[in-house]
């Protein structure tokens, strides 16, 4: 059981001793520092089983409704925390989240992966066509955020406009990522397979043996767990971020960014130390195009429904930011191989940008 416990997969239902103390921390209002720390690292295993339990009932329902169970779901807390964060007005730390959900999917995820799984394999191969197409995908994601910027240069103060043109880029979003699910899960779903069977994939992303029932509790018990703590640590951010000298930005950008994305940190290395390159990517790219084309758009639609409604106007520095990781993607995507010196340079761009952030003022 212990040997279980702290098998490499399970290292971070250690972190669970978090959600507890989070709670009590906030119940005794405690130093907003501690109660953004514990909430932020309670989050991590909580996302972890809500991914799990998600793949599993994917599973369970056939390829077309699990299917799109999982690339609805498969951000779920990074979407939680984004609109606990919304229903509060804090708009530059959502933006800042979207922009660090999807250049901490392509850089840091998939550089990770590559590095680790390069390290143990010399050559990785993957699906070329795959990969580029979901390089092209994050391209319109980076144009989607350029055109509002633009858009504000051109046309100085015209809140309405900016609003408008937002949302309806939204809609044209979710209409691409609607069409991209039938694209992936019916038409061409060959191409997202790379030699994995189905009992293969579930062995290497922990789902496999699970009951329909106890991935159905177990997505409910973590989703109000991910609401609870991410409620708790939005209401810790200003002052945290403040106490600790850091901007909105950098948070959002990289410190709400990875605790949204830990989960799925492992579950992609985890992979590609099994050698299955293709369903790494798939776990990075993919979740970088759906924080993209799925949860920006349902954020600009939520903000809405708050009576606060949110722009995609993103400042120049997340424009380029995405823009350049997309861009590198692209170039080591092109030739459907991977070695660990590509993992490396992923992440040399992530620290660099990382660091960008954290020195921009407020």
């Amino acid at each position: 059981m212990l040997k279980k416990l702290f098998a490499p997969e399970n290292l971070l239902n250690l972190l669970l001793i978090f959600v507890p103390l989070a709670a009590v921390l906030e119940i005794m209002h405690a130093n907003p520092i501690a109660i953004f720390v514990t909430s932020s690292l309670a989050i991590i295993p909580l996302a972890g089983w809500m991914g799990r339990a998600t793949e599993h009932l994917a599973e369970k329902l056939g390829q077309g409704v699990g299917g799109l169970l999982n690339a609805t779901f498969g951000n779920a807390a990074e979407l939680i925390i984004a609109l606990m964060a919304l229903r509060k007005g804090l708009f530059e730390v959502v933006k800042a989240s979207i922009t660090g959900s999807i250049i901490g999917n392509i850089l840091l995820v998939l550089g990770l992966s590559v590095l680790v799984g390069g390290l143990k394999y010399p050559r990785q191969s993957f699906n070329k066509t795959a990969a580029m197409l979901g390089s092209t995908m994050l391209a319109l994601s980076a144009i989607a955020l350029l055109m509002p910027a633009v858009f504000h240069l051109l046309v100085k103060n015209n809140p309405t406009a900016e609003r408008d043109l937002s949302l309806e880029i939204a809609v044209v979003l979710i209409i691409t990522y609607v069409l991209s699910l039938v694209f992936t899960l019916r038409t061409h779903s060959h191409l997202y397979t790379g030699g994995v069977d189905e009992k293969e994939e579930q062995e290497a992303i922990g789902t496999h043996g699970w009951s329909q029932s106890r991935s159905l509790i177990t997505l409910l018990i973590a989703t109000v767990l991910v609401a609870v703590m991410s409620e708790f640590l939005v209401g810790a951010v200003e002052e945290a971020s403040h106490a600790l000298g850091l901007t909105p930005i950098f948070v959002g950008v990289i410190l709400v960014a990875i605790i949204g994305n830990a989960a799925e940190h492992s579950t992609a290395v985890l992979v590609a130390l099994k050698n299955k390159m293709d369903l790494a990517l798939n776990i990075a790219i993919g979740s970088s195009m759906q924080v993209a084309l799925f949860v920006a758009p349902v954020l600009v639609f939520a903000s809405y429904l708050f009576g606060k409604p949110m722009d995609l106007l993103f400042t120049p520095l997340e424009v380029v930011a995405i823009s350049v990781s997309v861009l590198v993607v692209a170039l080591i995507a092109q030739d459907g191989e991977s070695n660990w010196m590509e993992g490396v340079l992923l992440l040399a761009v992530y620290t660099i940008l990382g660091l960008t952030f954290y020195f921009l003022p407020a």
